[in-house]
């Protein structure tokens, strides 16, 4: 019988799987976000951190009910917000994988072209926000879209995916970066 991992344990997974978006140039060394759900917890990474130098010790306890702890992520709204309208989301992902995000610089939407990223994401949904209004728009405007599907991005900003486990919604990131580089090789030829 296999048993659920702690607290400590969770803390561990989401700081080794937010340096790996770092190390993989999914991220640079302060950009995006992740978090998991405990309970009516949410542990968010904090705001403007290094992936290199994050530890467990540093992510933010905020609540499901919409408060956010001290140094939070700018983004913490959002995940809350991932949280409060999907129950089986135990993980969202914020990464700034360059060819996902240039794939939708043009305004079109992104479909993937390789059989994983067919297989995974038959559909990319692009969500367009203009930049000033972002931090405003983008909790209701994200968590709507990330009830319907694993991932969506925002144009010219990024992706967020959600999943049930910290090493899904990870693989679901990564996936989506993958398709996004096969895609634009393709263009090339």
């Amino acid at each position: 019988m296999s048993r659920l991992p702690d607290l400590h344990e969770q803390k561990q997974a989401l700081v080794q799987h937010y340096k790996w978006l770092r190390q993989y140039g999914c991220n640079d060394s302060h950009s995006g976000n992740a978090s998991f759900r405990w309970h009516n917890d949410v542990w968010v990474t904090p705001t403007g951190c290094c992936a290199d130098t994050l530890s467990p010790d540093d992510l933010v306890r905020c609540h499901l009910d919409g408060h956010c702890g001290e140094g939070a992520s700018l983004d913490a709204p959002l995940h809350i917000a991932v949280y409060q309208q999907n129950d089986k989301t135990r993980a969202v992902f914020h990464s700034h994988g360059p060819h996902a995000v240039a794939m939708t610089l043009t305004g079109d939407g992104f479909t993937p072209i390789d059989f994983e990223g067919q297989y995974y994401f038959p559909v990319v949904p692009i969500i367009h926000i203009n930049y000033a209004e972002y931090v405003e728009k983008a909790p209701a405007a994200v968590a709507q879209t990330l009830k319907k599907y694993k991932v969506t991005v925002v144009s010219g900003h990024g992706v967020y995916a959600c999943a049930e486990t910290i090493n899904l919604a990870y693989k679901w990131t990564c996936s989506l970066e993958l398709s996004a580089k096969t895609a634009w090789l393709a263009k090339q030829i």
